[in-house]
């Protein structure tokens, strides 16, 4: 979908290996995965991943349901990984990576985070990990970039966010290259979740009552990566945008033709498939001015998602999207250890 573009990446938003090899014949040069994703991809392939929750409690017979369920999820991804090896080696390790996302239960937890993060990375070689654009998780970031960690920030829908990913992340390979250590393979990206930033503005404007103009809110997360996308291209940071949770398609149309990622579910790019959509560059073409005007004076959380400086990073886990985000995360991860729990201690009846 994106070939014309060389420098915009098509990733597949799922670890799913059959979606996944469908997705590389498209162009995708590497995936991503979160808590929902992967217990969706167990489930799509359940009478396989049901008996090797059985062989793995077999062989590890004091695990609870939440070890072995994350077996489960770092078996799917090295299985995607592997994928894409070639991939990765044909890009020099800047793609064909394979996004794996921490336990959402460490959110707090910068140290169990980064601990996690290198677990992970050992992996495969072409890991990348996701961590959370929250306080704990942007110092976890930085000290796992200095170790040689490639991350993917998730949990992140803001300006402010990402560019305070990429300023950890820059601190991070400082810190490499002082230490006389490689960076040249490495390959950090920052997601925003532009659908769920979408999402979260509808229903604040729904509970508050306020009209907004007639499809002026689909475009606020385009507005947001576009502005943090003119950011990155002024300061340098060598962390790629990553556009994610795509809720139509202005999400792929608007975002083409720079330095970035855009990561549809593999629906979604069969559908723009399909329909021919046109691709012309559009990263650079900016948001009607209106629109923009719109949601800046209508939606208070729309300024602290668009202004670089709308929120402090402390302020991070409080936003709502990162919130209700995170509450889906921990659902799906309780939903994990349920499966493995109706293998395990299966039901008489």
């Amino acid at each position: 979908m994106t070939q014309t573009f060389p420098q915009t990446a098509l990733w597949n938003d799922s670890a799913d290996p059959e979606q996944l090899r469908r997705s590389m014949t498209f162009g995708a040069v590497g995936a991503t995965c979160n808590p929902v994703i992967a217990l969706a991809a167990i489930k799509a392939d359940l009478p396989r991943w049901t008996a090797r929750i059985g062989e793995l409690a077999d062989e590890r017979p004091t695990a609870g349901e939440s070890e072995i369920g994350w077996r489960v999820v770092e078996e799917l991804s090295i299985d995607a990984a592997h994928l894409l090896e070639p991939v990765f080696e044909e890009h020099g390790g800047r793609n064909g990576r394979l996004s794996i996302q921490t336990d959402p239960r460490l959110h707090r937890d910068a140290v169990a985070l980064a601990d996690q993060a290198d677990h992970f990375s050992a992996l495969a070689p072409n890991i990348i990990v996701k961590l959370p654009a929250t306080a704990a998780g942007i110092e976890a970031m930085e000290e796992v970039t200095f170790r040689g960690v490639s991350i993917n920030a998730t949990l992140s829908f803001t300006v402010a966010q990402v560019v305070a990913v990429a300023e950890a992340v820059e601190r991070g390979l400082a810190r490499r290259e002082a230490a006389g250590l490689p960076t040249e393979q490495m390959g950090p990206v920052a997601t925003i979740m532009v659908g769920r930033l979408d999402d979260w503005l509808k229903h604040t404007a729904s509970r508050a009552g306020t009209l907004v103009g007639p499809g002026t809110l689909d475009w606020a997360g385009v507005a947001a990566f576009k502005r943090a996308h003119a950011i990155f291209t002024e300061r340098g940071y060598r962390t790629r945008l990553l556009s994610a949770a795509f809720r139509n398609h202005l999400h792929l149309s608007e975002l083409v033709g720079g330095d970035v990622v855009i990561s549809p579910p593999f629906d979604w790019q069969t559908r723009i498939n399909a329909n021919g959509l046109d691709l012309p560059s559009r990263i650079d073409a900016p948001v009607d001015p209106a629109i923009v005007d719109e949601l800046r004076r209508l939606l208070p959380d729309f300024r602290r998602a668009y202004d670089a400086d709308g929120m402090t990073v402390e302020e991070f886990a409080e936003f709502g999207a990162t919130r209700r985000t995170l509450r889906q995360f921990l659902a799906a991860d309780a939903g994990l250890a349920t499966l493995v729990r109706d293998v395990l201690v299966a039901d008489p009846d």
